[in-house]
């Protein structure tokens, strides 16, 4: 998309597809989640991107269907946006999310692969930072008895 008036007007279809979508009253036409509309330069093309609900591919049926729903939605969102040509709805299955998944997995079984899942056990640097830790915190509540200690003497010797 080049410019801000096709990405801006490609929002709007994006809001006016979604909702109409759910009013179109086709029992062929399942549920699914507009991911993104691009916009010609001109305004008179929207290519709708859209993923099935559950996932997958898209059947013969729904494509269908979805053809039917661009055709009685061109005029109501071209009315609906106060453009001076409806966009013809052109929907198209966003194979981006299928993508990013199955390339996800493949970096994750590469990760496997040259870094195989070693058992973490505590180093012998580890176990002696921790016991300097607790020696030092050891310190710490001998000092503080002993200054609440003193504390306790002063109130006592004071008289009343």
């Amino acid at each position: 998309m080049a410019g801000w008036r096709p990405a801006r007007v490609g929002e709007m279809v994006h809001r006016e597809v979604a909702s109409r979508l759910r009013q179109v009253k086709d029992p062929e036409l399942t549920e699914i989640s507009v991911t993104s509309v691009e916009m010609s330069k001109d305004l008179s093309r929207a290519v709708v991107k859209y993923l099935p609900f559950g996932g997958g591919e898209p059947n013969k049926v729904l494509n269908e269907a979805l053809g039917r729903a661009a055709r009685q939605m061109r005029g109501p969102i071209g009315r609906a946006l106060r453009l001076r040509i409806a966009p013809e709805l052109v929907f198209q299955w966003d194979r981006n999310h299928e993508d990013a998944v199955r390339l996800t997995a493949l970096l994750d079984q590469i990760g496997k692969e040259l870094h195989p899942a070693a058992p973490v056990e505590a180093s012998d640097d580890d176990v002696e930072e921790d016991d300097e830790l607790a020696d030092d915190d050891a310190v710490d509540d001998v000092a503080g008895d002993e200054v609440e200690a003193d504390a306790d003497d002063a109130d006592a010797e004071e008289p009343r």
